[in-house]
């Protein structure tokens, strides 16, 4: 649920290790299995997942470390594996002097993490009416969220197209969600359901590629309906999740509205619903 940065060198991969790799000490304490490092600003991990913990795709926990004071540092994260997963998955970006990601980007396969077992959130399917089309709108890391919902079997169910909009500086910060994306396809438990529905639109803002700019001017300008054959965006059938920067999240507001859409939530679904627990670049 923040923003990406710069890039570095080739992604590095820590084998995943047995969940049980080590005891827990620390609070709420889960075991990190995995972890890679896509930039030298960006990386996901994977932690075991309490057998206790049930979550919607699309919501968030706290999670975090302990602090130099001894009490626990904890954050909001959003789920970025789907709820039938076994393990827990997070994506996150650096800040070298973020209190807890200037921690949290050192964690190794057998480490311990504070994980809070109470998901929450807003980007859930129950937050929206039925629709044809739904749009996720992400800058970032706040891709996490859909990572989640394009892996659960109920989000291709409910619609006919499914629109993942991501947008990052450069090329680079792209990778995790393109790589999520291609192996989609070959998903022995959704890859059918994926095919022909999906559809990836990544865009950047410095590094020249394919399709370059905000997804608020593609988005305004109709661009993006032009190049993926769709019809402009309309109440009547199309639903959209926001989760970026809090400036983004204002601005893509304002465009869906301008659209006709609507912002629902949990308690009242309507056309749209943007993710208010944005974690910010001082992690």
């Amino acid at each position: 649920m923040n923003e990406s940065l710069t890039l570095t060198d080739a992604a590095s991969q820590t084998p995943a290790a047995p969940a049980k790799a080590a005891k827990a000490h620390l609070p709420d304490a889960q075991i990190v299995t995995s972890v890679k490092h896509w930039t030298d600003r960006l990386f996901s991990f994977r932690v075991t997942r309490p057998q206790s913990l049930r979550f919607r795709s699309g919501e968030f926990v706290m999670i975090g470390l302990m602090g130099d004071n001894g009490k626990p540092l904890l954050r909001a994260y959003s789920i970025a594996s789907p709820n039938w997963d076994e393990a827990l998955e997070f994506y996150s970006i650096k800040v070298p002097d973020g209190p807890l990601t200037s921690k949290l980007q050192h964690i190794k396969v057998g480490d311990e993490i504070i994980l809070r077992p109470k998901p929450v959130g807003t980007l859930v399917h129950d937050a929206l009416l039925p629709g044809k089309r739904i749009w996720f709108l992400a800058t970032g890391t706040g891709i996490a969220p859909f990572a989640s919902l394009m892996r659960d079997p109920e989000t291709y169910e409910k619609y006919d197209q499914v629109i993942m909009m991501h947008t990052c500086r450069t090329a680079d910060e792209l990778e995790y969600g393109r790589q999520l994306v291609e192996n989609l396809k070959a998903d022995e438990l959704i890859g059918e359901m994926v095919e022909g529905k999906l559809l990836y639109y990544p865009t950047t803002t410095r590094e020249e590629t394919p399709h370059m700019g905000r997804i608020t001017d593609n988005l305004t300008s109709g661009k993006v309906f032009q190049d993926l054959d769709l019809p402009r965006m309309n109440q009547a059938e199309d639903r959209a999740m926001v989760c970026g920067s809090l400036a983004f999240n204002v601005d893509v507001k304002a465009v869906l509205e301008s659209f006709g859409l609507r912002e629902g939530a949990n308690s009242g679904p309507l056309e749209y619903v943007v993710e208010k627990a944005f974690v910010g670049e001082g992690i």
